[in-house]
């Protein structure tokens, strides 16, 4: 029996990739992703930003605490992680403490929010221009004139970034176009909402996932149900998805929630500013911790991947949690028997 060699396949010199002449080294690249990985916050970003323009070149924690609206000690840990990997260089002087971008970072910042943040946004919007509308902007500014008059205690200037940041937000996720004008209309009037929001004696709730499509929905629908117009509800999302869960959808008109009411917004600060009540559901450490602000964290399943019977069951368990936080924020509420 004869054996028939194969040829050799030679790889042509010229073609061949030069992997290691172009491509960063492993180590280096380990180094760069740690610190990427510390940028990639919202809040660290705008700390980082009001730092870099800062005419001293440098802010205090309580400068920035301000700036942000949270407390003390949430800013001094995402500082403290901006110190970490070598982007931040801090000072105690008396009481307080004074942080400064560290010279090699200089150039790397300064690029980062000049060049890559309005690149990245552009990225964004680009690719989800409305379907049927000639001009995009002029749409957005024809709704924030008509908001703007029914808002004349906000200056029109913080009317439009409010609907112009509301359509970014949305856009990011949106998978039907045509109707981002429409999603971006009630946001942004959820957003005016928030900012203009005065003494009020219901109380005010939010509710945050990661996707705002299945549990914060979920239990946002069910404090309308039970509490009507005596509670004001919200609901949003750490990466929110394009649509809600089609197994959530059942649950949600079976609670008297619209496809209109039930769609996934971002996370805002305006929201958790407004909120008396906050509560998580696995969505990590994503919200800003104000004073006066009670917060709760509910460990309940996700219903992205439940079976009909764990979606029921998911409803079932917030149900309950939402009986007992009604219970507490509005004793005489007369709940049904479940």
């Amino acid at each position: 029996m004869t054996t028939q060699s194969l040829p050799l396949t030679v790889a042509d010199p010229d073609c061949t990739p030069q992997i290691e002449a172009h491509a960063i080294g492993t180590e280096v690249a380990g180094a760069v992703a740690v610190t990427l990985k510390a940028l990639a916050e919202p809040l660290r970003l705008r700390m980082l930003s009001f730092i870099a323009t800062s005419p001293a070149g440098e802010a205090c924690v309580c400068d920035l605490a301000a700036l942000t609206d949270v407390s003390q000690p949430t800013v001094s840990h995402h500082l403290k992680v901006l110190r970490d990997v070598g982007v931040l260089a801090s000072e105690r002087r008396g009481t307080w403490v004074w942080y400064r971008i560290t010279p090699g970072y200089k150039a790397a910042v300064s690029t980062l929010l000049e060049s890559f943040a309005p690149a990245a946004l552009e990225a964004l919007v680009g690719p989800h221009e409305l379907t049927g509308l000639e001009d995009v902007d002029a749409a957005l500014d024809h709704l924030a004139t008509d908001l703007a008059a029914r808002h004349p205690d906000l200056g029109p200037g913080v009317v439009l970034g409010t609907v112009r940041e509301s359509y970014t937000a949305l856009a990011r996720s949106a998978t039907v176009s045509a109707h981002l004008l429409t999603l971006t209309e009630r946001f942004a009037r959820q957003r005016l909402a928030d900012l203009t929001r005065e003494a009020d004696a219901r109380p005010q709730v939010l509710f945050v996932c990661v996707a705002n499509a299945g549990r914060s929905q979920l239990a946002a629908a069910l404090v309308r149900r039970y509490a009507g117009d005596r509670v004001v509800v919200r609901s949003a999302g750490s990466t929110p998805a394009a649509d809600v869960h089609p197994a959530v959808r059942p649950e949600l008109a079976a609670l008297g929630t619209t496809e209109g009411e039930a769609y996934p917004k971002p996370l805002t600060d305006d929201a958790v500013r407004a909120a008396d009540v906050v509560i998580t559901m696995g969505c990590g450490d994503v919200c800003p911790v104000l004073p006066s602000t009670r917060y709760e964290d509910w460990l309940v399943g996700d219903p992205a991947l439940a079976s009909p019977a764990g979606v029921a069951a998911i409803r079932d368990e917030l149900d309950t949690r939402v009986r007992a936080l009604l219970a507490d924020l509005l004793p005489d509420l007369d709940l049904p028997t479940p």
